[in-house]
């Protein structure tokens, strides 16, 4: 079997998750790792057991065998990676958020149309089979016309004014950081479930701790490590750490997300409910093997993911049976197994079934109304 060979660059959390999904598919290769300074790069390929290490990405870039790029690294760094990678001739998976601004991702999405490359964002949580399913649901009108959505996404690891990340500075992850971060996610969500857009948006934020202490000695995310009072520094924090978002959605319903980074004991909670004119669904990525749905004249539902019992559509997703619980590693591989099919095509498809830089844009331009909106305290058009 001919292998697609794939580099990655950035080695932070989210990069060896992606590798880590990659190596799942029997035909993709990752051959080459690039992170910052040839020493860090060199440390962690040996680490991950990847033979090239770059510490420049146009290094890796120029190396003939890599066909396809992952962009893992900071938010700053995801435009100009990008570019480089489609000007190289490489097909591109980028982490969210695909650019800073709304002006440099709607530079990608041309470019990536005139190159003719795959491109991909890692909106990687459509790939829970539950969450596909509620959007086949949908698409047979079994929820009926959508009369609400609530959803909220709740986190902690930011909950102490010690807690800190490059993604608290804006020159590295833009002017906003609970919406940007997981709220993205969410949006993308809630419109892919529903097929309805946003339209417009009122939003309210908060800065819990409207000063942090910055390690002056590296810390890496979640890695849960305690330095001494002597080893911060005290820095002013101008994004948000909670945010809650009203929305109108193109056909007249409504909607409210709040999102967390400051909410104790919630590692990484989603929870998502959307009521239709037929039943409601509610799901929750702490049990993402179940979907709850409600119905007003007879009993509850709980469907559990079972290739044999939920929609063809979805049951591709599944890889075991029904009781063989799969979770968050698994909506990479799911993702990067259509990703890949493309790249084998050597194309990007005409109706691409997974979240591309188009869909990138889409989120950053939500997002800077929201933002917007928060700035006016009033409701901003989409």
């Amino acid at each position: 079997m001919q292998k697609t060979k794939v580099g990655v660059a950035g080695l932070g959390f989210i990069g060896p998750a992606h590798i880590e999904a990659l190596r799942r598919l029997p035909d993709v290769e990752v051959v080459a790792v690039n992170d910052f300074g040839d020493e860090i790069a060199k440390a962690k390929a040996q680490t991950l057991g990847i033979e090239k290490a770059y510490g420049k990405f146009d290094d890796m870039l120029a190396d003939p065998e890599i066909e396809c790029v992952h962009i893992c690294t900071p938010n700053f760094l995801h435009f100009p990676m990008a570019k480089a990678a489609l000007e190289a001739g490489k097909h591109v998976v980028c982490e969210k958020p695909l650019a800073n601004t709304v002006k440099e991702a709607e530079e990608l999405v041309a470019l990536a149309a005139k190159t003719g490359k795959v491109n991909a964002v890692h909106f990687n949580l459509r790939y829970y089979p539950l969450i596909r399913h509620m959007r086949t649901m949908r698409e047979k009108g079994e929820l009926g016309n959508i009369h609400s959505v609530i959803g909220t996404y709740l986190q902690d690891w930011l909950f102490y004014a010690t807690d800190y990340n490059w993604r608290l500075e804006p020159d590295k992850s833009g002017d906003s950081r609970a919406i940007a971060d997981i709220g993205s996610h969410l949006m993308d969500l809630i419109e892919y479930i529903t097929g309805l857009e946003v339209v417009q948006v009122m939003a309210d934020f908060a800065t819990v701790h409207p000063n942090r202490k910055k390690p002056l000695k590296e810390v890496e995310t979640y890695s849960g490590k305690m330095l001494q009072p002597e080893d911060y520094a005290d820095v002013p924090i101008n994004t948000e750490d909670y945010a809650t978002v009203m929305l109108r959605f193109n056909d007249g319903s409504k909607g409210v997300i709040t999102v967390s980074q400051v909410s104790a004991g919630r590692k990484n909670r989603i929870n998502l409910e959307i009521s239709g004119s037929k039943q409601t669904v509610h799901w929750c990525s702490e049990s993402p093997n179940d979907v709850w749905i409600g119905k007003r004249d007879s009993a509850n539902e709980v469907l559990m993911r079972d290739p044999a019992l939920v929609h063809r559509e979805s049951a591709a997703l599944i890889s075991f049976p029904g009781g063989h619980n799969e979770g968050f590693p698994d909506t990479s591989k799911q993702l990067f197994k259509e990703v890949y099919k493309a790249v084998r095509e050597g194309k990007q498809p005409d109706n691409p079934s997974f979240p591309t830089f188009a869909d990138g844009l889409r989120e950053l331009l939500i997002c800077e109304r929201i933002i917007e909106s928060n700035k006016k305290q009033a409701w901003v058009n989409v």
